[in-house]
């Protein structure tokens, strides 16, 4: 049994990918920002805070459930007080906010990968150009959901659309005719991001939830690159959708 990510790593796609990235729509957001070249805590970090963040700023989640698996990780880490004292600081949104969802996103890997990944939250400091680029892709994030929105469901999951193949992983967002997901890379997407938005649609479908049944696009908004990878579903061969459900999920 595995995640969905997991799954991934574990099989061998078709030459170029069952979904090949040069099939991706790109859009540009393009703004008047340039980021700061150098980051000074782990791109994940970045990548959660700028995730959670933008959960609270744009899709008006509280913080207790933008920051829900963070949670979890500091209950597994024995540092639950210190972590709803973070909790409290990005309730209004500002550096300060920002400083503390780092180190919040600092407890992940305790329920993600185990306690032994721990090294602590305290080391966690993100100097002012990493705070400046993740407040900048936070409010990259606010200008697509007004663009793309808005989200109908958040952190969705697939209950009866599991194997025993597949049986965890859990999505991003859905707007009402996308299933998107977040990646805050400096790359673009590569075949393995394509096969994730793909299972995620399949076994969608495969639930018991019908928001995915006016699914019309996959997508995937990286706030870095401020760019939008979209593909029509529609122009899917069914021989794809075949091979992943039998070959990858294999329901």
């Amino acid at each position: 049994m595995a995640s969905v990510t997991r799954r991934i790593k574990e099989i061998s796609q078709p030459r170029g990918g069952y979904l090949p990235p040069k099939l991706l729509e790109v859009i540009d957001l393009n703004d008047s920002i340039t980021l700061h070249p150098n980051e000074n805590i782990h791109a994940s970090l970045v990548g959660l805070a700028v995730d959670y963040l933008s959960r609270i700023v744009a899709c008006d989640n509280s913080p207790e459930e933008a920051f829900k698996i963070s949670l979890k990780g500091a209950l597994v880490a024995g540092e639950l007080e210190q972590a709803e004292k973070l909790l409290k600081k990005v309730k209004k949104y500002n550096f300060t906010a920002i400083e503390a969802a780092c180190q919040l996103a600092g407890y992940d890997v305790c329920f993600r990968a185990g306690p032994e990944y721990f090294n602590g939250v305290q080391h966690i400091k993100p100097d002012q150009d990493t705070l400046e680029n993740i407040d900048a892709m936070i409010h990259r994030s606010e200008m697509f959901f007004e663009k793309f929105g808005p989200v109908i469901v958040d952190g969705f999951t697939f209950e009866g659309g599991y194997t025993e193949t597949v049986n965890a992983g859990d999505g991003d967002f859905l707007t009402v005719d996308t299933l998107w997901d977040y990646k805050v890379s400096a790359k673009a997407p590569t075949n393995q991001h394509t096969l994730q938005l793909l299972m995620y649609y399949i076994m969608g479908m495969h639930s018991k939830h019908d928001c995915f049944k006016s699914i019309k696009y996959i997508g995937i908004f990286n706030p870095r690159l401020n760019k939008v990878y979209r593909f029509e579903l529609a122009k899917l061969d069914p021989a794809i959708v075949e091979a992943i459900e039998k070959d990858v999920i294999c329901y």
